[in-house]
């Protein structure tokens, strides 16, 4: 008996066996693949670990088969056997096939028609595959009818994010979202990461931000974490979030694996959303560090023939580096998760940076409901794409005015602007913090001279360093880092041991 007649009493498939033209086109499906499959699973159960990594029961075309394969699954799970005779019991009273053909009949000619288990991956890949083009389909006949319909309150804006959503999930199923983890599991993962720790340079979990000493803080940028880089006007957020995007992408390394996939051993691809900068201006600032040319002169063309040639040759140099700005004003932060996902999948992904929080916009029903609600929502919405996407988001945040009221200007949790809900759902908090800044702007009358000498005293002690307060820390201690800042070319490094400024004890 052949495997097209075994199911001929399906009208699709008597049409199809007595070569009758349809109407209509069939989705894409091989009943006869699927057929092949549950056949080597019932006559050997270890067909089965070839394919319970990706194939699940909804991927089988007939609803039969999504049964069959569920209740086999079980079975071996449960360390019992599968076989059409431990199967009959669970259709016994299922409806028959056709007059002359009941479902335990049919699990026993499954078996007696498979011939090898050898090819068992390649028929689940097949059924997978088939699975994934009806997926498509269905997506793209709800994107027309929703399309036509246009109502009201679903603007083509959104019909768009929805569409990039459920084409990312598909894209990315089995990847997320895969529900519990055993602990064994999660153990084996620990101690990878412990070990790939070890092995980097520096002995570093995370991404190097390029600056030692926060970098031994930190343990590096941790993968799925939310960071709040937040700090005054004028204190160097920008300047320190470019800093450490260009060291995370300068850094990209690719290993090729024995068995022919790419491996990220260093550094990464970094999406770098500037909702205030263009990107023309986010590059020059770029250009100025690496070149060590001010910006300021950059810009006005105030450079000589030299610095010319440097900026060429530095400019050729990071042509290559894996840097992606994405310069959109105003961006509601359901598009920033989809233009991620989608860099993601055509480029890889190693950090996101977001310039900054305030400047996202949330959905239109939370706005409605006021501010707070709808950067609560933001929050909440970059910590759980930090997850999905397993990547560091560092999201920079204005702080209140409150800081400028006191007499101590060092920024504490409490002047997080807007959401109480910002520090909650972050991981880590960074307050970036030059006294320089304030002590510069104290500077007495030239005729004081007294007062001037005294300012120049104060001055050498804060200029050209700067201060990363740990405010929050999920995983590990707070406290400050030193660094050093050279204003000309918006630049952040470590500073020499010697050079630093003695530890606060608060």
């Amino acid at each position: 008996m052949t495997n097209r007649a075994l199911l001929s009493s399906h009208k699709l498939r008597a049409q199809a066996a007595a070569d009758e033209p349809l109407s209509f086109r069939q989705p894409p499906h091989n009943i006869e693949a699927e057929q092949a499959l549950l056949g080597a699973i019932l006559i050997n159960n270890e067909a089965l670990d070839r394919v319970a990594g990706f194939l699940e029961p909804h991927h089988f075309y007939d609803p039969l088969h999504q049964q069959i394969y569920e209740i086999a699954s079980k079975l071996i799970q449960a360390g019992k056997q599968a076989t059409p005779i431990t199967l009959r019991t669970f259709f016994e009273n299922a409806e028959p096939i056709d007059e002359n053909l009941t479902v335990p009949q049919y699990l026993g000619r499954l078996a007696a028609n498979a011939a090898t288990i050898i090819n068992a991956a390649e028929y689940g890949r097949t059924i997978y595959d088939l699975a994934t083009r009806r997926a498509l389909i269905a997506i793209g006949e709800d994107m027309v009818n929703t399309a036509y319909d246009s109502p009201v309150d679903f603007p083509p804006e959104e019909q768009i994010q929805e569409a990039e959503n459920r084409l990312y999930a598909l894209a990315e199923s089995g990847k997320y979202g895969q529900g519990f983890m055993t602990f064994g599991a999660a153990l084996t993962q620990a101690i990878e990461m412990a070990n790939a720790a070890y092995q980097r340079e520096g002995h570093l979990s995370g991404l190097s931000t390029g600056l030692v000493d926060l970098d031994a803080k930190l343990g590096g940028l941790q993968n799925s974490d939310l960071i709040i880089l937040a700090g005054r006007p004028s204190m160097g957020k920008t300047a320190l979030a470019t800093n450490i995007a260009y060291h995370v992408a300068k850094s990209h390394k690719v290993e090729k694996q024995p068995d022919g996939t790419e491996k990220v051993v260093d550094g990464g691809v970094v999406a770098f959303f500037s909702l205030e900068m263009s990107a023309e201006q986010l590059a020059t600032r770029i250009l100025s560090e690496q070149a060590e040319i001010s910006s300021e002169k950059i810009r006005r063309g105030m450079i000589t023939e030299e610095e010319f040639r440097r900026l060429v040759r530095v400019s050729q140099e990071m042509s290559q580096i894996p840097l992606y700005i994405d310069q959109t004003g105003g961006i509601s932060v359901a598009q920033l998760a989809a233009r991620a996902r989608k860099l993601k999948r055509q480029r890889g992904l190693g950090l996101v940076v977001v310039d900054y929080l305030q400047l996202l916009t949330g959905s239109s029903r939370r706005a409605m409901e006021g501010r707070v609600q709808e950067v609560s929502e933001i929050t909440t919405s970059l910590k759980a794409l930090a997850k999905e996407l397993n990547v560091p988001i560092i999201a920079l945040s204005q702080l209140s005015r409150a800081v400028e009221q006191r007499e101590d200007k060092r920024p504490q949790l409490a002047d997080l602007r807007e959401s109480g809900s910002i520090e909650q759902d972050a991981d880590v908090v960074l307050f970036v913090f030059r006294e320089e800044y304030y002590v510069e702007r104290r500077k007495p009358s030239e005729s004081n001279v007294e007062e001037l000498l005294k300012w120049q005293q104060e001055m050498s002690l804060v200029h050209g360093k700067a201060e990363v307060i740990i405010g929050k820390q999920r995983h590990g201690p707070t406290g400050t880092v030193q660094l050093s800042f050279e204003a000309n070319y918006t630049r952040f490094g470590n500073l020499a041991r010697e050079d630093m400024l003695p530890e606060r004890h608060d």
